[in-house]
């Protein structure tokens, strides 16, 4: 069963397990990202994911191919949340099995580093400093601007 959905809804990572578990996995790896009460130096009271989520589907599937041809025999299920969260909340399950602990490793780790690089899922985090885009410079500053003006509200 290929499982790799975004979602509006908490997560469940027995579905994720379910979707890797066949009788030739002998190891099942899982990454569960959740939301922290900081970053980079920053407070962080709650999240908010904001996704295209059609694109970000179909590019999770592509990624998950990608990764079983390198890997033949590897399956993998992806859930990621959008909307608000909470710190605790989770915003990722990631399951990689396979017949060896090595490959289920391997493959989930490349699952979530992929996800991150490429799947269009944006975030923007709060605290008392307010909200901040991560990995999104505004085109109107230059290179070394302190991003302390409106346009990043």
């Amino acid at each position: 069963m290929s499982l790799f959905l975004v979602l509006e809804t908490p997560l469940s990572v027995a579905e994720v397990v379910a979707a890797v578990s066949v009788p030739d996995v002998g190891g099942i790896d899982l990454f569960l990202g959740a939301v922290r009460n900081h970053n980079d130096g920053r407070a962080v009271t709650r999240l908010e994911y904001h996704a295209y989520v059609s694109m970000a589907e179909k590019e999770m599937r592509r990624i998950a191919a990608e990764i079983e041809q390198e890997l033949p025999g590897v399956r993998l299920a992806a859930l990621h949340r959008i909307g608000s969260l909470g710190v605790g909340d989770l915003a990722v399950v990631c399951a990689a099995g396979a017949a060896h602990r090595g490959e289920a490793f391997q493959a989930c780790r490349a699952l979530i580093d992929r996800i991150k690089h490429s799947v269009p899922i944006w975030k923007r985090e709060h605290g008392p400093d307010g909200p901040y885009w991560v990995g999104w410079e505004d085109a109107r500053c230059g290179d070394g601007h302190a991003h302390a003006h409106a346009h990043e509200q």
